[in-house]
């Protein structure tokens, strides 16, 4: 076995060139194996074998520096860094991540988990390798989704202007490679980059540029090879910007992606790398159901069927039913989302009104100001993005939705903690960068059933509107209680005395098994679905006050600036002096792990729940 002299950093360099393929083999055949088992993204990294054997192949680790975008597909990098013991633990609490970390490992440069970044991440590493004098290589991998977004373009116009090297490889794993034009790429890459063409070209440039008249005549030649070039080369877009284009090349072709990283040390300048790479690459049902494939729970190698497959409807397939009904009802509901048809469950809107859907790609900014555009057009927009990408639109919600009081409905999926995916992808701040911004209203289901009233009580308002539910099973409990969604009232499930328990959205759930708890210590506790954040229910805190000693608030958001701050503010305002008790999420970031078990770590589940409030009550 060839990957078992894989133990540490630039092992790969002793391996012979003739076994790069059975390597390649080997890394793939091992990631289907422990991603069966863990669970994590499978199709991106298959991708990418051959790219990263290339890249650990010609650069000097950890001197030189990779900035992986999003970062999902950088297993690879981790196994030829020597974390091949980590994946048994991949993803779960405590053990390694499914993305770079830069406190993982030295070779890890920058923590990654949104798109777009990378590029403006390596043009930052450039300039400050450059001012310190140092001479290192920095890449920048990016796929062609990630370029979808706006960020990628803003760096690339600065990169444009570098007169020192820079390496962009644009992961394409969407596109198919053309024969003629990949040739003719080729032929005419091998010249542009070799020692003579370029020695000759900057002498040829710099005797021009010293005599009368040089440089119209530099740029005369420009101009004829730019138009030469606009025939023959697609990446005219990037050579237009000032970006040297090489490529397509084949990305699963080691010894080609080796020469050609090689070539691109070379240039002056930032580089790009076109590499084409076909996602999910030697696992059959992963090449034929990429999406799936993506971030894949744990399966059956045999038929990439789920070992543990959901019989249970979860929030996003409720909301999925949901949208196909409202858009069978009023034919001015539009859906938007980017690049998330199948994890926001508008996939069968999609099939069913394709004119009504609009996946922008993955560019958060423009589908909240595209959703504000068909609203003044008289549409009903019905914006589904995950909790920890809508925050990279913030400035557009508040500037173009929310000042303008636009009638625009988010769908926030993933709100709360969602596990596995750490740091970078829990949602956990919504509460608070939303409820913060003047028009805009804030709330969250207490189950299934409250989710759909919601989003057609949302689609009515005629006003800014944000619906929040979290990943996993739908709470199918407290069926009985159906109040009408009245706008900033919260809903009185259980009134007892004693504590009274202010539960938001999924965490009514956990507040039913704590009464139960309380109850079985002989505790009396009146149950309060908050319902909405903002605008806050004051009229049910100070009643709540008035027959309660205890006031307990429970939210799957940080504290500062959550619901609990606000029920408190309401209660020191009004001169209430009652105990009260925050459960949130403290202040800091939230690791990755199973979300029973970061509740747990958190004080948050209903055992931890019930010894913080008899804790408060033991203090008074």
């Amino acid at each position: 076995m060839l990957l078992e002299k894989i133990e540490q950093l630039n092992d790969i360099k002793s391996i012979d060139r003739s076994d790069w393929g059975q390597l390649a083999e080997e890394i793939r055949q091992f990631l289907i194996e422990k991603i069966s088992v863990t669970g994590g993204h499978l199709g991106a990294n298959l991708g990418v074998v051959e790219l990263t054997m290339a890249l650990h192949l010609v650069l000097n680790l950890p001197e030189d520096q990779i900035i992986w975008d999003v970062g999902h597909q950088s297993y690879t990098h981790k196994l030829l860094t020597g974390r091949k013991e980590g994946f048994d633990h991949l993803r779960q609490f405590h053990g390694m991540s499914g993305f770079p970390k830069r406190k993982e490992s030295e070779c890890d440069v920058f923590d990654t988990g949104h798109s777009s970044t990378s590029i403006s991440a390596g043009l930052g590493l450039v300039k400050a390798r450059d001012l310190l004098g140092e001479t290192r290589t920095i890449v920048s991998v990016i796929g062609d989704g990630s370029l979808t977004g706006g960020m990628a373009y803003e760096a690339l116009n600065n990169a444009a202007k570098l007169e020192t090297n820079f390496i962009i490889i644009l992961n394409d794993n969407n596109m198919s490679i053309s024969e003629n034009v990949g040739g003719v790429s080729k032929y005419l890459n091998n010249i542009r980059t070799a020692s003579g063409y370029l020695d000759l070209k900057e002498g040829i440039y710099r005797a021009l540029m010293g005599t009368p008249g040089g440089t119209s005549m530099v740029a005369t030649i420009r101009r004829a090879k730019s138009s030469f070039k606009q025939l023959v080369i697609p990446g005219m877009f990037f050579e237009d910007m000032g970006i040297t284009y090489l490529g397509p090349v084949d990305g699963h072709d080691i010894g080609g992606m080796v020469r050609v990283i090689r070539e691109a040390k070379r240039v002056k300048g930032a580089v790009l790398i076109h590499a084409i790479t076909q996602k999910g690459r030697g696992y059959a049902p992963a090449e034929r159901h990429p999406a799936r494939f993506h971030g894949a729970e744990p399966f059956d190698i045999a038929t990439g069927i789920p070992s543990h497959p959901r019989n249970v409807a979860n929030y996003t397939d409720v909301f999925s039913t949901v949208m196909c009904k409202l858009g069978a009802r009023d034919e001015k509901v539009v859906a938007i989302t980017a690049a998330m048809s199948d994890g926001t469950g508008l996939k069968r809107f999609h099939n069913m009104y394709p004119d009504r859907f609009f996946d922008v790609g993955i560019a958060e900014q423009h589908a909240v100001t595209f959703a504000a555009g068909l609203a003044i057009g008289g549409l009903k927009p019905i914006v589904a993005i995950y909790s920890s990408f809508l925050q990279r639109a913030y400035d557009q919600i508040l500037h173009d939705v929310c000042i303008q009081n636009l009638p625009v409905v988010f769908a926030i999926d993933r709100a709360g903690l969602v596990g596995s995916d750490g740091e970078t992808h829990q949602g956990i701040f919504d509460l608070t960068y939303l409820s913060g911004i003047p028009n805009m209203h804030v709330c969250a289901p207490k189950n299934k059933w409250e989710l759909s009233d919601m989003l057609k009580f949302g689609l009515a308002l005629g006003a800014p509107v944000a619906i929040r539910y979290p990943r996993g099973v739908a709470y199918a409990g407290l069926k009985e209680f159906r109040a009408p969604i009245e706008l900033g009232k919260a809903e009185w499930i259980y009134k007892e005395s004693g504590v009274a328990l202010f539960a938001l959205g999924s965490m009514v759930e956990t507040a039913v098994e704590a009464r139960l708890l309380l109850k079985a210590q002989g505790i009396d506790a009146s149950l309060i679905n908050a319902r909405f954040a903002k605008p806050l229910d004051e009229e049910a805190v100070l009643e709540a006050c008035d027959g309660h000693r205890l006031i307990v608030t429970l939210e799957e958001n940080v504290s500062s600036g959550g619901y609990g701050e606000k029920v408190l503010d309401c209660m020191k305002r009004n001169g209430r002096e009652n105990l009260f008790l925050n459960i949130s999420v403290p202040d800091r970031f939230v690791e990755h792990g199973k979300v029973e078990i970061l509740k747990k770590e958190l004080g948050m589940d209903a055992e931890s729940v019930v010894a913080r409030i008899l804790r408060c009550l033991e203090k008074d």
